[in-house]
């Protein structure tokens, strides 16, 4: 007695596990991203204040810490070149606005000299980050 062949079955590649892992791994890289970019500044405490009000358009941002450290947008720069750094990051003629952000633990000293430095630049607007009580 002859018996029908048997069918081979096809070898087949399902690739909805691969898609759903892709996925997964797109989905951690978009979160992890988005973490990082709201924490750019440095970890200082700010000041309250009440009656703050939001700016926008700071191109710059003057951190100075509680031991009296500058930085411009994360870059550690001296006092007696601050308006120079400044100066060569902002586009000739655009008005500019630079947000200082000083630890409430920082000397007010410290504070008004970097004020005091960066008023030398002509059309430049300077702004005080605070955070609401």
């Amino acid at each position: 007695m002859r018996l029908p062949p048997e069918e081979e079955s096809r070898a087949q590649i399902n690739i909805v596990p691969m898609i759903d892992v892709v996925f997964a791994v797109l989905t951690f890289f978009i979160l992890v991203s988005l973490t990082l970019t709201r924490s750019q500044g440095l970890p200082v405490t700010l000041p309250e204040a009440a009656t703050a009000t939001t700016q926008t358009e700071a191109k710059l941002t003057l951190t100075i810490t509680a031991d009296n450290q500058l930085f411009l947008n994360g870059d550690e720069v001296q006092l007696s070149t601050l308006a120079a750094d400044v100066k060569s990051r902002l586009a000739p003629g655009q008005p500019a606005l630079v947000s200082i952000e000083a630890d409430t633990a920082a000397e007010h000293g410290w504070v008004v000299a970097a004020m005091d430095a960066l008023r030398e630049i002509e059309g430049l607007r300077l702004g005080i980050a605070t955070q609401s009580p």
